[in-house]
C-alpha cells in the first residue's frame, strides 16, 4: 500500500510539473508558444522548489526542441520560466540538417536563442569542423564565436587562431590573432583574416606571410584563393624567391598560369647577379619566363663589388627573358635608352643585353662615351663583357671614334667596321690622375705600314695612391674605308703637326694605354699638316660631332632630371681630299714643297 502511494506522489508531481510547465510555456513572458524550448524525452524528471520560478531537472536520454533546432545530452536543468537550459555530458545541438554542435557543457538562452557550449567543443556543417573550448552560438543572427583558440579543417585547408567569428548562413569565418593557414599549395600566417568556405577566398587586413614551395610573400591587406593559387594584395607587398625579390604597392599572382603583376613602385631584384629592376608597372609570365617593366623603369646592376661602382640603364620598357634551360637571361630595352656608369655612358633606341655570352647589343643610333675623352658611334655596337667590364667593343657600319687629348684636341677614326679590345688591370693609380693619349708620327716614303707612337700624359694629383681596377684600350682594328685624323706631339706635349690617313684597313696596338704602333695596310694616303697650316676644315672627319652635351647623367638614367634632346653638330664636316700625287710627296709637310 505504501509503494502503491509513492508511485502515485510520483506521478502526480511529474504530471504537476508538466501542467506548470505548459501553463508557463503559454504565459511566461508573454512569449508565444513556439519560441519556448519544448521537452521532447527524458527517462526521468524531477521538479526543484524555486520560489516564483518553473525549474526541474532532466535525466538521460534527454531532448529538446526550439523552432527547427534539437538538443541532446544526458543531464539538464530547465527553468521554464525563463526559458533557459543548462545542459552536461554529451551535449549535442542539431539545427537542421546542416550544423551541429558537440560539447561537454551548454547554456542555452531560449528567449534569446544563445547557446554557450563549453569543454571539447566541436561544430560541424557540410563544408569544415571547428574544434574549441568555448563557443558562443547565436542561432537569430547565425552567427557562432569562439573566444579561445579554434581549429578549423575542410577539405583542402587546416586553419588556427586564437579567436574567431563563423557565420553559418554566408559561410564566412573570421579569424584574430596567431592566424595560420595550411593546406597543401602552401602556409599563410596574418593577424587577421577573414575566410569563406563556400569560395575558400582568404581576405586578410594586417601583417601576413604566406610560404609555399616556391617562396615567401608578404603583404599587409589583400585576398588568396586556397583553391586556385590566385592571390591580390596591396599595401606594399613582397615575393621572394630564392633568386629573386619583387616588392610593389600592389601584387597579383595567378599560381595556376605564373602570371603575376606588381604596381607602384615596384623593386625587382636578381639575388644571383646583383641587379636590380624599378618600374611602375611588372608583367611576368613565369611560364615563358618574360617580364615587362613600364613606367620609369630602371636596371641597376653592381658591376664591381670592389668600388661598389653601379651600372644604372633606363629605357620607355624594359622586358626580361628567362631561359630555364640554360639558367640564362636577356634584357631588352627598348626605346630611348639611357645607360650611366661612373666610366660609361651611352644612348640608343634599343638594347639587348644577353647573360649567356655577357654580351650586349646597342641598336639604332647608339652613341657611347668612355673615360670621359672618347666618343663611339655606329649603325649598331656590340659589347662583350667580362667580369662586368668591356672586353671587347665591335662597332659595325658608319663607325666613327673620337677621343679628346691633353691640348683639347679631337683625334678621330672612322671607317665601316671598328674592333676594339680592352683590359683589365689592378695596379696602385691616383684616383684623380687621368691618362690622357697623345700622338706622335713617324713616316716613311715607303708603301710599308706606317707606324705612329702616341705618348701618355697624366695631370698631376696629390692624393695618395690606392689600388684600384683600371679598363683600358689594347688594340683597335678599323677595316673598310679606313680614316684618322690625330695630332702628332713630340715629347715635350708639343703639336707637331695634324696627321690626315686613308686606307682600306688599321692596326693600333697599345700597351699600357700607350699606343705601342699602328699599322695601315691597302696602300695609305697620308698626309702631315703642320700646325700653321692647320684649317678648320683639316681638323674634322666628315660626319664628325662632339656630342658630349647628350651624354647621361645619372639623374636623368634614374628619371630625376630631363635627358637634353640630341641636337646635330655645329661645326661643319671635312671635305675629304682627293689625289693621285704619289704617297711620299703627299707626306711632304705644307710649305716645305
Amino acid at each position: 500500500m505504501f509503494r502503491l502511494f509513492v508511485r502515485f506522489l510520483v506521478v502526480f508531481v511529474l504530471f504537476s510539473s508538466l501542467i506548470v510547465s505548459n501553463h508557463a510555456l503559454a504565459q511566461v513572458g508573454g512569449a508565444p508558444v513556439a519560441d519556448k524550448v519544448e521537452l521532447l524525452h527524458a527517462d526521468s524528471l524531477v521538479g526543484v522548489n524555486t520560489p516564483g520560478q518553473v525549474v526541474r531537472k532532466i535525466y538521460n536520454n534527454v531532448r529538446f526542441r526550439q523552432k527547427g533546432v534539437l538538443m541532446y545530452c544526458d543531464l539538464a536543468i530547465q527553468n521554464a520560466t525563463t526559458n533557459i537550459i543548462e545542459a552536461y555530458g554529451n551535449v549535442r545541438l542539431v539545427q537542421g540538417d546542416t550544423i551541429s554542435v558537440r560539447g561537454d557543457t551548454m547554456f542555452y538562452y531560449g528567449n534569446t536563442r544563445q547557446a554557450n557550449v563549453r569543454g571539447r567543443v566541436i561544430m560541424r556543417d557540410r563544408k569544415m569542423t571547428l574544434t574549441t573550448s568555448q563557443l558562443e552560438y547565436d542561432m537569430l543572427s547565425g552567427i557562432a564565436h569562439y573566444p579561445t583558440p579554434g581549429r578549423i579543417v575542410d577539405k583542402e585547408n587546416v586553419l588556427t587562431s586564437r579567436e574567431g567569428y563563423y557565420d553559418t548562413r554566408s559561410k564566412l569565418f573570421t579569424f584574430r590573432q596567431n592566424v595560420r593557414l595550411v593546406n597543401p599549395k602552401g602556409t599563410l600566417t596574418a593577424d587577421s583574416l577573414l575566410y569563406n568556405s563556400l569560395t575558400r577566398i582568404a581576405t586578410f587586413q594586417g601583417p601576413t606571410r604566406i610560404v609555399n614551395k616556391d617562396g615567401v610573400l608578404t603583404a599587409v591587406e589583400g585576398q588568396y584563393n586556397t583553391t586556385t593559387g590566385i592571390s591580390n594584395f596591396q599595401r606594399r607587398a613582397t615575393v621572394e624567391t630564392p633568386k629573386y625579390r619583387l616588392t610593389g604597392d600592389s601584387l597579383y599572382y595567378d599560381n595556376l598560369s605564373e602570371l603575376g603583376v606588381a604596381k607602384g613602385n615596384v623593386i625587382m631584384v636578381a639575388k644571383d647577379r646583383k641587379a636590380i629592376i624599378t618600374g611602375d608597372h611588372v608583367r611576368y609570365n613565369g611560364k615563358i619566363g618574360i617580364s615587362r617593366v613600364t613606367g620609369h623603369p630602371v636596371a641597376k646592376s653592381l658591376a664591381n663589388e670592389t668600388t661598389k661602382d653601379t651600372l644604372f640603364l633606363r629605357a620607355d620598357t624594359l622586358f626580361s627573358f628567362d631561359d630555364k634551360v640554360t639558367n640564362t637571361r636577356r634584357l631588352l630595352a627598348h626605346k630611348n635608352v639611357y645607360i650611366y656608369k661612373s666610366d660609361l655612358q651611352s644612348k640608343c633606341d634599343s638594347l639587348i643585353y644577353n647573360t649567356a655570352d655577357s654580351t650586349i647589343y646597342f641598336y639604332k643610333k647608339p652613341i657611347v662615351w668612355s673615360q670621359n675623352r672618347y666618343q663611339m658611334e655606329a649603325d649598331s655596337i656590340l659589347a662583350q663583357l667580362k667580369n662586368n667590364r668591356i672586353n671587347t667593343m665591335y662597332l659595325r657600319s658608319k663607325s666613327f671614334v673620337i677621343s679628346l687629348d691633353t691640348l683639347m684636341n679631337f683625334n678621330q677614326v672612322k671607317g665601316r667596321t671598328i674592333t676594339a679590345y680592352f683590359t683589365t688591370k689592378t695596379a696602385p693609380v691616383k684616383p684623380a690622375a687621368k691618362p690622357i693619349l697623345t700622338a706622335s708620327r713617324s713616316v716613311t716614303a715607303t708603301n710599308a705600314p706606317v707606324r705612329s707612337v702616341m705618348t701618355k700624359e697624366t695631370t698631376p694629383s696629390a692624393t695618395t695612391a690606392t689600388q684600384q681596377e683600371q679598363t683600358s684600350l689594347e688594340r683597335v682594328l678599323v677595316d673598310g674605308n679606313g680614316q684618322s685624323i690625330y695630332y702628332a706631339v713630340d715629347d715635350q706635349n708639343k703639336m707637331i703637326g695634324l696627321n690626315h690617313v686613308e686606307c682600306s684597313r688599321m692596326n693600333i696596338e697599345f700597351n699600357e694605354s700607350k699606343v705601342g704602333r699602328i699599322r695601315f695596310y691597302g696602300r695609305p694616303d697620308a698626309q702631315l699638316i703642320p700646325p700653321k697650316e692647320i684649317t678648320g676644315d683639316d681638323k674634322e672627319l666628315d660626319g664628325f660631332s662632339w656630342r658630349e652635351a647628350e651624354k647621361p647623367t645619372k639623374g636623368q638614367v634614374l628619371w630625376l632630371e630631363t635627358p637634353p634632346e640630341a641636337k646635330p653638330g655645329s661645326k661643319k664636316p671635312l671635305k675629304i681630299r682627293s689625289s693621285t700625287k704619289p704617297l711620299a710627296k703627299k707626306l711632304v709637310p705644307r710649305g716645305n714643297k
